[in-house]
C-alpha cells in the first residue's frame, strides 16, 4: 500500500518532489518507494529521460489498478476499524471552494471513517472564522488573500472576473457587479475598479449564492470567482479585456484549538492532498 500511495502521489503531482510534499516524506524516501516498486513488478513505471516525469505504458496502467486497490484497501481498513473511528466532525468551507475538491475529499474520508458523521457548513470565510473562534466547527478552509496565524495555506489560485460564454456586460459602464454582501471577493473587486476608474453599482443585494450567479449566468452582471472553482456555465474573462487584474487568492486550512485526534489528521490530511492535487497539473503519458 505504501509504494502504491507514492507512485499514486507522483503521478496525482506531477514529480517526486512535489509528491513529497504532499505525502509529509523527503524526496529520497519517495524516490526508494517507486524503485521498490518497479523491483517487485520488474517493470519501469517512470520515463525519466526528460526532466517532467511522465508515465510510461505499464505505469498507465498500473495507476488504474493502484488507484483502485488502494480505495478497496481504505475501504476494508474503515469496515474493520469503524469501533476506533466514530463521532462527529464539523467542517466549514466557503461555498466558493465547495467544487471540485470537497464532494471527493467526503466520499474518501467516509470510506475509510464510515461511522464519523461529517456536518458540512457553507458559509463566508468571515463567519466561519467566527464560527471555529466560537468553537461550533473543528476545521475550516478560507479564501484570503494572507495566512492568518494558526494556519497552513493548501494552494492558492487566480482571482477571475466571470461572465456566461460570449457575454457582454463586462463592457458596459457603469458595470453591474453581482457579490454577496459580506463576500470576500467584494471589496477586493471595488478597489480593484475604483483604481482603474472604471465606474460600477451593484445589480443585486442579496445573500443567496443561486440568486447571484443566476445573474451573471443571464448576462446581467459580471461576478469574480476563483479560476477552478468557476462552474461550466461560466467562463473566465481573459486577462487582456478592459478590467483590472484581481490577483490570486490563498486557500488556507485551519483547525480550532484542541482539536485534536487521527479522525481530524485523516480529514485534515486528506483536505491538503486534495487541494494539491487539483492545482498539480496533470502528468503527461507517453504513448504506447
Amino acid at each position: 500500500m505504501t509504494t502504491l500511495r507514492s507512485f499514486m502521489a507522483v503521478a496525482d503531482h506531477g514529480g517526486v518532489t512535489r509528491a513529497a510534499g504532499a505525502l509529509n516524506l523527503t524526496q529520497s524516501a519517495v524516490s526508494m518507494q517507486i524503485k521498490r516498486l518497479e523491483e517487485m513488478l520488474d517493470i519501469t513505471l517512470l520515463d525519466r529521460a526528460n526532466r517532467r516525469v511522465t508515465l510510461t505504458a505499464s505505469g498507465e496502467q498500473l495507476l488504474s489498478y493502484a488507484r483502485r486497490i488502494v480505495a478497496l484497501n481504505d475501504e476494508a481498513v474503515g469496515r474493520l476499524t469503524e469501533d476506533l473511528f466514530e463521532g462527529e466532525v464539523v467542517l466549514g468551507v466557503p461555498h466558493d471552494v465547495v467544487y471540485p475538491v470537497i464532494p471527493r475529499v467526503l466520499k474518501t474520508f467516509n470510506s475509510v471513517c464510515p461511522r464519523v458523521k461529517v456536518q458540512l457548513r457553507s458559509s463566508s470565510t468571515w463567519k466561519l472564522h467566527e464560527e471555529m473562534r466560537r468553537g461550533e466547527v473543528d476545521i475550516i478552509l478560507g479564501t484570503e488573500a494572507e495566512l492568518q496565524p494558526g494556519g497552513e495555506t493548501l494552494t492558492e489560485m487566480p482571482l477571475r472576473w466571470t461572465s456566461p460564454r460570449g457575454g457582454q456586460a463586462w463592457k458596459k459602464r457603469p458595470i453591474r457587479l453581482a457579490f454577496g454582501q459580506v463576500c470576500a471577493f467584494r471589496p477586493i473587486a471595488i478597489k480593484a475598479l475604483d483604481g482603474a476608474g472604471i465606474h460600477w453599482e451593484f445589480a443585486v443585494e442579496s445573500e443567496d449564492d443561486r440568486a447571484i450567479e443566476a445573474l451573471v449566468s443571464a448576462d446581467l452582471a459580471v461576478g469574480a470567482m476563483l479560476e477552478d472553482s468557476i462552474p461550466p456555465y461560466l467562463e473566465a474573462l481573459p486577462p487582456g479585456c478592459e478590467l483590472p487584474d484581481l490577483g490570486s487568492q490563498k486557500i488556507n486550512l485551519y483547525r480550532a484549538p484542541g482539536s485534536t485526534g487521527p479522525v481530524l489528521d485523516e480529514l485534515a490530511a486528506m483536505l491538503r492532498q486534495g487541494f494539491a492535487c487539483a492545482a498539480a497539473p496533470p502528468v503527461a503519458i507517453r504513448e504506447a
